[in-house]
């Protein structure tokens, strides 16, 4: 019986060294780290990123489609002096007569009963083709070839309006408002067919000239009541008309002049020949 608690005894004394052992092997860092430790050296974490804004992207103004097409327009006009000895320039006859086409055309004021002549008359009305700013009886500013006021050439989407493509091709679009407008006004009333071409034409010069107010003084039948300056309009954009389609007929006599005489030489050379 003595000798079985001598092994108990024994025993336990034994155990108290072994945890001992361990103990002081794990202060000691003698013992092997777990393997969930070795596993988070092995694999450290992201260290988190700070935050960032998103960058917009720069703003690109878009080019205008016509851009191209003014740009080649452009190249293709002369100018010259306005007056001799004078340093005030001017488009050429042949530049005036490109750009009313081209502004009657990209316009299509055929569908409205207009055409380049007209255009070539407002034009002619408004400056007589001098690019050039001015101003109305009460202060508005009136600006380039075609005579814009600031609100009517936003309106009309001008970006400047002292580029004379631009502001000429400007004027066209609005002569085609103008034209549907007066053709509302005088849809009523009993006319020839020349008569009604004269009082739409009449009609658009009343509305290129005069702001709303003054529109309403004009119904087609009676004139009288318009101020003077859209009287000397209404002249002066038909005499330009006139103007325009006297040098459309004597350019094409010209240009029929040129092929006679280059089918004379022809025929010369054809019967002087062996």
């Amino acid at each position: 019986m003595r000798h079985s608690y001598l092994l108990l005894y024994a025993a336990g004394a034994l155990l108290v060294l072994v945890l001992e052992a361990l103990a002081l092997a794990g202060w000691q860092g003698w013992l092997p780290r777990r393997p969930v430790e070795q596993v988070s050296q092995a694999h450290p974490m992201p260290a988190p990123q700070p935050a960032t804004q998103p960058q917009t992207p720069p703003v690109q103004v878009s080019e205008r489609p016509i851009e191209g097409y003014f740009r080649e327009l452009r190249a293709q006009l002369r100018y010259v002096p306005a007056r001799l000895g004078s340093e005030l320039l001017t488009l050429d006859i042949p530049s005036r007569m490109l750009l009313a086409k081209s502004a009657a055309r990209q316009a299509n004021l055929d569908e409205v009963g207009l055409g380049f002549a007209d255009v070539y008359g407002i034009i002619n009305a408004e400056s007589s083709w001098l690019p050039r700013d001015g101003s109305s009886r009460d202060g508005t500013p009136n600006l380039g070839i075609a005579q814009f006021e600031p609100d009517t050439a936003t309106a009309l989407g001008v970006r400047d309006p002292h580029d004379v493509v631009e502001a000429v091709h400007a004027a066209a679009e609005h002569m085609r408002e103008a034209a549907l407008w007066s053709a509302s006004r005088i849809a009523g009333l009993k006319l020839s067919k020349p008569e009604r071409a004269r009082l739409l034409r009449e009609g658009v010069s009343v509305y290129y000239n005069l702001s709303s107010r003054g529109r309403a003084l004009w119904d087609g039948r009676d004139a009288s009541r318009l101020p003077a300056a859209t009287h000397a309009h209404i002249r002066n954009a038909q005499l330009g008309a006139q103007e325009a389609a006297w040098l459309e007929i004597r350019g094409g006599a010209a240009e029929l002049a040129d092929r006679a005489r280059a089918g004379s030489v022809l025929t010369a050379a054809a019967g002087g020949a062996p």
